[in-house]
């Protein structure tokens, strides 16, 4: 059963109006219904976990700035590109993460007499990460594919995005979205002409913080407007603060513009993604509770007969590979070019290998249906 238990930060007083148990937060009306033990790090690889070095910063308790830096250098794909010690590690890297591409028959095989239910990231996983995260655009041939792997399998769109904005990039009406890092959650849009969008949402467990992340957002803005190629973005119920056109010179500058705002909200945490500093409610909510909680409104709560996918390429989606680990269904796929400590069974490069693997399963779907229909 998915928690919603609110995470507290030291020393901080008053209280929090959130839903305290599943059972309420399931009784809501909602309108549709729809593993393996992680390997060691192979010898020498990383010696200081970015796991532990990306954990939640407490802005609270009044973290070092350094540490903010430093978890911002380790999340730069460059800085990962130019370790040796990785370099060298990437081969064994590999036996522990294969190519899912590589292993798709043993996929298969593990996902037989189960129901495929897949779950994508957007930037890095569908669409390629670019400068400007305004222009992250998936291509029309991603699309196409995402859009028969949709009449395949339910499908959803788990991204730290706002929900709305997910939905201009991929245009699919016939999708499962969860936007804001899964505190936006919506399921395929009603033909009805009435009140269709209130009908189709299906969780938002945050909506109380919504006049603080905005009051937040000007301020953000406010304080790194002098800091040039920072970009702040409001994803309705979080904000990203992106970095990746900062020159690393500026990088303290830019996190002690974040800490001097921040420091003044209790209720709100910080997170690292990929080039991004992610500022969220205090609530215990993830990509991996939205994948639980879209898997109980699917019907799938406690069957063993389901068989999760979760492919994505940030820090962020380590939260719905450990619970794939935790249930022992399924799988995550990590989108990396690089060695990353990770929850993920397989990996795949780039969103063009992402592609080919779904082509694959539809495919492999499509022919198992013919070969049913013929029997």
């Amino acid at each position: 059963m998915v928690s919603f238990l609110e995470e507290r930060p030291k020393n901080m007083g008053g209280g929090q109006n959130v839903i305290s148990d599943a059972k309420s937060a399931l009784n809501m009306s909602i309108t549709v219904t729809v593993s393996v033990q992680k390997p060691p790090a192979p010898p020498g690889y990383i010696s200081i976990s970015r796991k532990k070095l990306l954990q939640n910063l407490d802005i609270n308790a009044g973290a070092r700035l350094n540490a903010w830096v430093d978890s911002m250098r380790a999340s730069s794909p460059t800085h990962i590109k130019s370790t040796p010690a990785l370099t060298d590690d990437q081969g064994s890297w590999n036996l522990h993460h294969p190519s899912a591409l590589a292993m798709f028959e043993q996929i298969i095989y593990a996902s037989k007499g189960k129901q495929i239910v897949m779950f994508l990231d957007y930037d890095g996983t569908l669409s390629p990460i670019v400068e400007d995260p305004d222009r992250a655009f998936m291509s029309k041939k991603m699309r196409k594919t995402v859009r028969k792997l949709a009449k395949c399998f339910p499908t959803a769109i788990v991204s730290g995005r706002c929900r709305d904005k997910v939905y201009k990039f991929v245009k699919l009406a016939e999708l499962y979205y969860a936007g804001s890092h899964g505190m936006d959650i919506k399921g395929p849009e009603k033909r009805s002409k009435s009140n269709k969008d209130s009908e189709s949402v299906l969780f938002q467990p945050a909506s109380e913080f919504l006049p603080m992340i905005d009051e937040v957002y000007k301020h953000l803005v406010e304080a790194t407007k002098s800091t040039p190629g920072a970009k702040v973005e409001n994803n309705k119920f979080c904000l990203s603060v992106h970095f990746r056109c900062v020159e690393e010179k500026k990088w303290s500058e830019l996190a002690q513009q974040v800490r001097s705002v921040l420091k003044e909200y209790p209720k709100l945490r910080l997170t690292q993604g990929r080039k991004v500093l992610e500022i969220r409610p205090t609530i215990k909510w993830d990509k991996g509770k939205a994948l639980e909680f879209l898997l109980e409104s699917l019907g799938f709560a406690d069957c063993t007969d389901v068989f999760p996918v979760y492919i994505g390429d940030d820090r962020t989606d380590e939260d719905a590979f450990k619970i794939l680990r935790d249930r022992g269904q399924g799988f995550g796929i990590l989108v990396s070019k690089f060695p990353k400590d990770t929850s993920a069974s397989y990996s795949l490069q780039e969103p063009d290998e992402v592609m080919d693997f779904l082509r694959r399963l539809v495919e492999w779907k499509q022919l198992s249906v013919r070969a049913q229909s013929r029997m």
